[in-house]
This record gives structure tokens, C-alpha cells and sequence, in this order.
């Protein structure tokens, strides 16, 4: 079976519930920049499954699919950088206020080879927006030339015609 994705959905429970869900392709190392106050509690949940191209459906991870989480302080020092199953939750407290950088990275490598041949949602999407963008701009070219073209021609059939009546 051809799996090319892993979603992830996570909940931050700071003060506040911030979930977040993206994809992530198998070995990409994906980074969530959170500023936290000094002596926060995180806890994240996730959930690592992957992307059926046939069934286009998630399905429920296979064994040995899992989640590499690390957690960097403000200061650069590695606060947090453990190896989780395919589905749980982690958590750690900040001991400095600033922006700690959470990474997470899938530990698959089965199926490396075959995952740069489809894409992402997010890429996908990008490219469809670059695509469009490109149609726009090609569009926006024609209109000018045609607009270029229109204007000599009038300018060239008013000069004709005021040469016949000879106005000039």
C-alpha cells in the first residue's frame, strides 16, 4: 500500500486551546515557533496517520510509525527531544519566557523513496495559487498588447484620415 503523508493533529493546552493540523511528508521536520510566559505548562496531543492515495483517506498508522518532538528553549538549549508512538501526547514546562521552537519529524523511513512522487496539500495548493497567479499575469501581457495594438491602429487611421481630409 502506497502511504505518501502523515496528518498530524496537535492541542496545545497553555492558558488557552490552540489546535493546529498539517501534513508532513515521511523524515520532513515540521517547527511551531510558541511564545510562552517562564513556568508554562504544554501538553500536545497528536496523531500520526497516513495518506492513502487509492482510498484518499486517512488511514491508521502502521507499527513502528512514530513522532520525534523536540523543544528548544529561547537560549538554543535542547529542552525536550524524545522519541513518541504513533499517537499520544507530550509535555514540558517552560522555565524561560520567549519563543520556543516545538519541531516535529516523522521517524519513518519505509516509504522515503516514493514520497517526493505526490505531493502535499499545502504544496499542491501552492502550486495551484503559482499556476493561477501565472494565467493572471499572461492575461494582464495579452491585454496590454492588445491595448498597444488598438491604440497605434486608431492613431494611425485618425493621422490617415485627417492626411485625406487634409487637415494636416
Amino acid at each position: 500500500m502506497k502511504s505518501k503523508f502523515i496528518g498530524i493533529l496537535m492541542n496545545f493546552w497553555i492558558s488557552f486551546s490552540l489546535a493546529l493540523y498539517f501534513h508532513m511528508g515521511e523524515r520532513e521536520e515540521k517547527c511551531i515557533i510558541e511564545d510562552l510566559p517562564s513556568d508554562t505548562l504544554v501538553v500536545g496531543n497528536y496523531k500520526v496517520q497516513r495518506w492513502d492515495m487509492h482510498k484518499h483517506d486517512f488511514l491508521e498508522s502502521a507499527p513502528g510509525l512514530g513522532m520525534f518532538v523536540t523543544v528548544t528553549t529561547p537560549a538554543g538549549e535542547v529542552l525536550l527531544s524524545k522519541l513518541y508512538g504513533p499517537q499520544g501526547t507530550f509535555s514540558f514546562t517552560s522555565y524561560l519566557s520567549g519563543e520556543h521552537i516545538i519541531c516535529f519529524q516523522s521517524n519513518s523511513t519505509r516509504f522515503a523513496v516514493i514520497a517526493g512522487s505526490k505531493l502535499e496539500r499545502e504544496e499542491k495548493f501552492r502550486k495551484t495559487s503559482e499556476e493561477t497567479n501565472s494565467n493572471i499575469l499572461w492575461w494582464a501581457i495579452v491585454q496590454t498588447l492588445i491595448l498597444i495594438s488598438v491604440g497605434i491602429w486608431q492613431i494611425k487611421s485618425l493621422r490617415d484620415f485627417f492626411i485625406s481630409k487634409k487637415l494636416v
